[in-house]
């Protein structure tokens, strides 16, 4: 008689499965591009729309009709850049080589609510960093968010880094401290029809059951008062329970990355496409917007962080013609 076999239920592909260190994502890869760039970008997530255009795919087949797709609608204040941090690297890896904050950062009242803000003085830093070029291995920004100027009722800002891309350091600390002190909208990184990387926290689940948590078989009706639990927990001996029996814990509010998103339309005036009660949970969008095809990880009101993406696909970036959205 043939053995029954199946593949285990549940994805290893994330493990442990824990909450996240902090409610906005932490960023460690970034692409490698020729020229000096800022490669990411941080939104609010408003909500959901609908939209309908013309498919202008080269394969689809529905080309050339009119189709309609859901799209997540992110608010996009724009990002100030407050620093620049310097890389280095020895044996043990990357570290910081020095780093140059913006002289008027502490007239910004609302950065007091995240770091100690004192008086910064970079003259003499900046003939520091450039005498030591050769020691730079990476630049990097600081930028901080404007949640003031976003729909939600919010007045601290996260802050967090954007690795400057370009193979030649001596253009990148130029492009980098052009930048220093000043802002950037989502216009000045991204343009429509172009794929990105989404990165996010997903909304929390609390804890769950091993079935909701690994997808486990519920098992049938005699098994007393555990239909909804694993029949074992593994072997009498060794005298322990290994880590592959699925078991309850913590589902969800976990990092997550989901590749080539298409941005389909970048706005400036949110109020255009808001519903006329808001977006349920989150309220008015009033500036800068992008509509991303699809759903992301991660609630209303969360921190989505966009990145040009590090394995691009072999469709070349469209831009199209919105017909209709949906916004009652």
């Amino acid at each position: 008689m043939v053995r029954h076999s199946k593949p285990r239920s549940g994805s290893l592909q994330f493990w442990p499965r824990k909450r996240a260190k902090r409610i906005y994502p932490r960023v460690k890869n970034w692409p490698e591009l020729e020229i000096p760039k800022i490669p990411g970008f941080a939104c609010y997530k408003a909500g959901m729309l609908h939209i309908s255009f013309i498919d202008n795919r080269k394969n689809s087949p529905t080309k050339g009709e009119e189709i309609t797709v859901p799209v997540t609608v992110l608010d996009c204040p724009p990002l100030s850049v407050v620093g620049l941090r310097f890389y280095s690297e020895n044996q043990n890896g990357f570290y910081v080589f020095d780093e140059i904050w913006d002289e008027n950062i502490e007239k910004d009242k609302d950065i007091k609510r995240k770091i100690i803000v004192g008086k910064r003085k970079h003259s003499e830093k900046f003939k520091k960093i450039e005498e030591n070029l050769d020691k730079i291995k990476k630049i990097r920004i600081i930028v901080k968010t404007n949640p003031r100027d976003s729909g939600i009722d919010k007045k601290k800002p996260e802050i967090f880094e954007i690795e400057v891309t370009g193979k030649d350091i001596k253009e990148k600390f130029d492009y980098s401290k052009g930048l220093l002190g000043k802002e950037l909208t989502a216009r000045d990184i991204f343009k429509e029809g172009e794929f990105v990387d989404v990165i996010s926290i997903s909304k929390g689940k609390g804890t769950q059951g091993p079935v909701k948590r690994f997808g486990i078989k519920i098992q049938c009706r005699k098994n007393k008062k555990k239909g909804r639990l694993i029949g074992t927990l593994g072997s009498e001996k060794p005298g322990k329970t290994p880590w592959t029996i699925a078991m309850s814990g913590q589902l969800g509010f976990q990092q997550r990355t989901e590749f080539n998103k298409k941005i389909l339309k970048i706005g400036e005036n949110g109020k255009e496409i808001t519903p006329k009660a808001g977006f349920t949970g989150y309220g008015i969008v009033p500036k800068d917007y992008i509509f991303l095809q699809g759903s992301v990880p991660g609630t209303r009101k969360r921190v989505i962080i966009l990145r040009t993406c590090i394995r691009p696909p072999k469709q070349l970036p469209t831009s199209i013609e919105i017909k209709t959205i949906n916004s009652k």
